[in-house]
This record gives structure tokens, sequence and C-alpha cells, in this order.
């Protein structure tokens, strides 16, 4: 004689067969069978390790196209920079003047300048000196303002004072007339003096915006919790408060480097920045302006360069700023 079915007796059959009807019933077998599935080993494991900053920065920048559009442009700069061979075969300081001023013919699409030089060529040599200029002068005022900054706001007092009155004289300087004052006493023509003039006068700024962020960074919670715990100042500086205080001042250096450059054709252009031999966007760009009716290739070129190469940079600083400020997603 079979023995009644009990449903609370495991078995071959279900302990609660579905009816059919798609009723309540229905859907709780569903959802205890997926239920079910998701404790089982074999099933999906847990939820993925929510993102960090960067690394949420980074998936949005990989989506945005302004970022892979100027990223690639900087690139190739870069690229050209380094190795002009690549694209440019002539020599930048070798001229005809029988040919001064002529317009393009097959090899040299760009023409020639008021010395019979190769307006292409130049104009690809032209960005090694601008790239430097711009890069390292980027490089040597984050570093310097970021240093003075942060140590003025992370322990305020007398140094926060000092640095912000120090500072304050600086921004009181004009760029152009200080360069005009600065450099005009300088005679040597590598890019040095002009680095050195631009983080003279560049370092203020970032300066300002890293002793701000580290004034809001070390109120966070976790800062206080670490001092609490008897962390001394500078590995709460190093491991807490810099890593969270870092972004607006990559940021702000990001668009800084494409004003840089501008700033240094400026210079080239008054005869204060870079000199001859070396080649630069700027001193083609004043060889040229007097001659510009007569021969506008000589100034479309170098100017074209210039204005796309510091366009790439402002585009590139904004999209790092969209990724990295939560505020504006």
């Amino acid at each position: 004689m079979p023995e009644p079915y009990d449903p609370l007796q495991p078995g071959d059959r279900e302990a609660i067969a579905p009816t059919g009807q798609g009723g309540p019933m229905d859907l709780a077998i569903e959802e205890a069978e997926s239920l079910e599935k998701d404790l089982s080993p074999n099933g999906p494991g847990p939820q993925e390790k929510p993102r960090s900053l960067w690394s949420d920065a980074w998936h949005q920048l990989r989506r945005n196209p302004v970022f892979l559009i100027s990223s690639l442009l900087i690139l190739f700069l870069v690229v050209i920079s380094i190795w002009p061979q690549l694209i440019a075969s002539g020599d930048p300081l070798q001229c005809d003047l029988s040919k001064s001023q002529q317009g393009s013919e097959p090899g040299h699409p760009f023409g020639y300048d008021t010395q019979g030089c190769d307006v292409y060529t130049r104009t690809v040599y032209g960005a090694r000196a601008s790239i430097t200029v711009g890069i390292c002068a980027t490089v040597g005022a984050a570093l310097l303002g970021s240093l003075l900054g942060g140590l003025a706001g992370f322990f305020g007092g007398w140094w926060d004072a000092l640095l912000s009155r120090v500072a304050d004289i600086f921004f009181g300087i004009p760029v152009v007339l200080g360069g005009l004052v600065f450099l005009s006493v300088v005679t040597s023509t590598t890019v040095w003096p002009v680095v050195g003039f631009i983080v003279l006068l560049g370092w203020p700024q970032i300066a300002r915006i890293a002793r701000g962020s580290v004034i809001t960074a070390k109120q966070n919670d976790y800062v206080q919790a670490a001092r609490a715990l008897g962390a001394g100042s500078g590995r709460m500086l190093l491991r807490h408060v810099t890593p969270n205080a870092v972004a607006p001042v990559i940021v702000v250096a990001t668009i800084a480097l494409g004003t840089y450059i501008a700033l240094e054709a400026t210079l080239s252009f008054l005869g204060v920045g870079l000199r001859p031999p070396t080649v630069s966007w700027g001193i083609d760009i004043s060889n040229a302006a007097p001659q510009i009716r007569n021969a506008p290739h000589m100034l479309l070129w170098p100017a074209g360069a210039l204005s796309l190469t510091v366009l790439a940079f402002i585009m590139l600083g904004d999209a790092v700023r969209d990724a990295l400020d939560p505020k504006l997603r």
C-alpha cells in the first residue's frame, strides 16, 4: 500500500507542484528557484567590487570621444616631436634664397618662407620645442606648486600665511611684461630659460588649487580616524590626503599645458623667448607676420599647428575634469 504523500518530506516528487495558472504560487516557486541558483556553488558569484574614483574616471574617459580624439592628436604630436624624421626628411635649417616666399610645389606642400626654408619641415620640427617647453614647464610648476600648496594647506599657521602672501606677489606680475624683463637679459638659445620663467610664474596657480584640495581632504572622517589612531603627519599626508587631493591639480595642470605652449609662442614672437637657430612656431610666426599679404602660407601653417596643439590639450583637460568631478556626471 503506497505511503501518503507528505510535502514536508524530501523525495523525488516536488514539495509544491506548480499550478500552471501563473498565479502567486507559481511566482513564488520561480523566485525560490532563482534564489537557489544564485546560492548554488555553480551560480554567479558575488557582485563586482565598486570602482574607485580613478577606475571610474578611466571607465568614463574611454567612452568620451573628446578624450579619444585629443589623446590621439597629442600622441601624434609627441611622436613627431621626438622623431620628426618620420614625416619630414628635410633639414629645417637648409634654405635656398632663390625660392624665397614661393608657394607649394611637389615635395614641398607648404611652400617656402622668406629665407627659402621649407615651411613644412620647419612646422614639423617646431613641434619639438613647443611640446618640450609645455611638458617641462607643466611638470615643474605642478611639482613645485603641489609641494608648497600641499604643505601650506596641511600644516596651516604661519607657513600658510607666508605662502599666500608670496603667491599674491607673483599673481601681481603681468606674464608678458615679466617675460620681456626677465628673458631679455638671457642670452641662451635653449628652451630652459623659458621653462624656468614659466615655472616661476606658473606655480602659484597650482599651489592655490593644491592648498584648497588638501584643506578639504584633511577634514574627512578617515583622516581624523587615522589621526586618532596615532598616525603621523607624514603618513597621513602621503597615504590619506594626497591621493584624494591630487585630482584637481591634474586637471588644472593639463589645461595649463596648452596655455604654456601658447605663452612660449607669444614670447618667441616678441623676440625674448626661443631664439634662432632653435626652430619654433613662435619664431616662424614672427618672421611671417610682415609678409602676411604677399605670402600668407608662411603664417598659416605654423599658426594652425600651434592652435591645433593648444586646442588638443585644452580638450584633454576638459575631458579629464568631467571624468574626475562627480558633480559633472
